[in-house]
């Protein structure tokens, strides 16, 4: 746990400096272009029309670079136009997320075993050398249907009864150790999208905003702020998506691995009652 929580630690930190570098990189951008507009104003009626066809010229080579961009240009740009200050919370919610994800796909995967397989190993070992020899194979089997069969056995001269509250009490915490994290990645499926709908609504308050101060309705800044405004909306429900698939193969993932502890408990008892090694 204190190993994941350093790992989120240091990608929030990466985060934060890939936000801060972008920022820097936007405000280098409005500024420059802030220039050019004071020297057109300052120019002459020749040297203002020459600069007006040097901005189209400008804009005509940026579109054919535009369309030169790698996917992950592509990425950047568009995080660097929704607004770093609310895609951040975004891109956090689907890095943090991701993080518990693949540890509990990791976790899961290592938790599921041939389950016909061990249940034969257990009892030809029970007819071999009794619970001694069950005990050890259960110990050397890693997931929770073989900590469960570990229990229970350990438990053998105690009863039936004692065994099968020994495996149901344990169940329950198997079951636990499985579902661990789940509530946290439900929060930031949850949040993604809200996220995202927060940066949307706040974009199109400054777009109106700026319709006021102009004193007019340009469709330029209309067009331009709703753009903007809903790169945060699509940046959210992208997260959401593909939290969401990862937060349903891990539930189903969950259930299969709660059947077979069952139906492995159930087997268990049966297999001790036939080779009598429990009262």
């Amino acid at each position: 746990m204190k190993n994941m929580m350093k790992s989120l630690a240091i990608l929030v930190v990466l985060t934060l400096g890939l936000t801060l570098n972008l920022a820097a990189q936007e405000d280098a951008t409005d500024l420059a272009g802030a220039e050019t507009e004071v020297a057109t104003g300052d120019a002459g009626p020749a040297e203002a029309a020459q600069d007006v066809e040097l901005k189209n010229a400008n804009t005509k080579n940026a579109e054919e670079a535009e369309e030169d961009l790698t996917f992950s240009q592509k990425l950047k740009q568009k995080f660097i136009q929704g607004d770093p200050l609310w895609m951040t919370p975004v891109l956090l919610c689907l890095i943090i997320g991701m993080a518990l994800s693949i540890e509990r796909v990791v976790y899961l995967n290592l938790s599921t075993i041939d389950t016909n397989k061990f249940k034969q190993e257990i009892e030809d070992a029970l007819k071999s050398g009794g619970v001694a020899a069950a005990l050890e194979v259960a110990r050397n089997t890693r997931g929770p249907i073989a900590s469960i069969y570990y229990q229970g056995l350990s438990r053998a001269d105690e009863g039936v009864d004692i065994v099968e509250k020994s495996i149901i009490s344990y169940g329950g915490v198997q079951n636990g150790l499985l579902e661990k994290g789940m509530t946290w990645l439900q929060l930031f499926i949850a949040l993604s999208p809200m996220l995202g709908f927060l940066g949307t609504v706040i974009g199109m308050i400054q777009a109106f905003e700026q319709i006021v101060k102009d004193g007019q309705v340009s469709p330029i800044t209309v067009a331009g702020g709703i753009q903007v405004s809903l790169l945060t909306t699509v940046f959210g429900l992208i997260s959401a998506i593909i939290l969401q698939i990862f937060y349903n193969y891990i539930t189903s993932k969950v259930d299969g691995i709660v059947n077979e502890m069952e139906e492995a408990s159930i087997s268990l008892v049966d297999m001790m009652l036939a080779n009598k090694v429990t009262k």
